[in-house]
């Protein structure tokens, strides 16, 4: 009996956003906070960095591996994008290298055309990682928690991850070390890429609440009956931070359209290459810019 007001708070959310909907366009905003945690064991060849030199890579990063976002969506359309007044680098340093090239750009996500597209920049260029939307098989829980003034159930899959290990490459001759980037030893990047074939999969656990039912959640995921307020994927946690229905300022929804159509595989295997050819140099130059000068 004790379920009763809150299914009947459910039925009252799910009608008041229908009934706005009849007379503006149904908007929302979620704002996210996204941490993603990095072995520090693998900066420290040889046992060598001391505790010190951890905790400065660890600061330079920061501003890398936490970040704030902002999910605009409807009932088909989301954009999801880095909150602009919270990334910029501190003191135009640190991981303004890294961040400009390596952090994911604005995600558009169509859920009635199952389309997704990214707009990425990578060292000064433009990309859209095109792809077609692919469900994830969601099992659905009846575990509960709160999140804010949400009521959440508990959803879990698994995904192929598509992510590249930007961490430096352990030494060795190993050329299909997962854990490495350390593809110099081959001529041909595709026979690595191909001899590799086996997937890395990732657990995905994923709260949601049928509030905002809403089929909408942070990056790349959707799906569920209900708007995705926390999600932790591999090393990266996101959770919803602030909630806003209807703002008084709505925000266009539109798909980015400047920069070369990838797909995500050939967009990794374009950084692969970047990389090998960045390490390629660095070690003709000693590992200095400028080639030691």
């Amino acid at each position: 009996m004790k379920l009763i007001p809150y299914k009947l708070s459910i039925l009252c959310f799910v009608l008041l956003i229908s009934s706005s909907a009849n007379t503006q366009e149904f908007q929302g905003k979620a704002y996210y906070f996204s941490k993603t945690t990095m072995d520090m064991s693998r900066f420290n060849r040889g046992g060598q960095m001391s505790e010190q030199q951890k905790k400065q890579i660890e600061a330079r990063m920061k501003s890398w591996l936490e970040k704030t976002y902002i999910l605009t969506f409807d009932k088909e359309e989301s954009i999801f994008k880095e909150d602009e007044k919270l990334s910029s680098p501190v003191n135009g340093r640190g991981s303004s290298f890294f961040g400009s090239s390596f952090s994911p750009g604005a995600q558009y996500k169509n859920i009635k055309s199952r389309t997704f597209i990214q707009d990425q920049e990578f060292f000064g260029k433009q990309f859209l990682i095109k792809e077609d939307m692919q469900p994830l098989e969601w099992k659905m829980g009846t575990e509960t928690k709160q999140i804010g003034q949400y009521m959440c159930f508990k959803a879990t899959a698994k995904k192929v991850s598509t992510e590249i290990d930007m961490s430096p490459p352990k030494r060795g001759n190993n050329k299909r070390n997962s854990d490495s980037f350390n593809v110099k030893d081959s001529t041909n990047l595709k026979e690595i890429i191909k001899e590799d074939e086996t997937p890395k999969m990732v657990d995905v656990i994923a709260w949601y609440t049928p509030q905002i039912p809403v089929s909408q959640g942070p990056s790349e995921y959707w799906g569920l009956p209900g708007l995705i307020l926390e999600v932790s994927a591999g090393n990266t946690v996101m959770l919803c931070s602030k909630i806003v229905i209807n703002p008084k300022e709505k925000t266009e929804i539109e798909a980015p359209k400047k920069g070369q159509v990838v797909t995500k595989r050939e967009y990794n295997e374009i950084i692969t290459k970047k990389m090998e050819e960045f390490r390629g140099n660095r070690g003709r130059s000693g590992g200095r810019p400028g080639g030691g000068r």
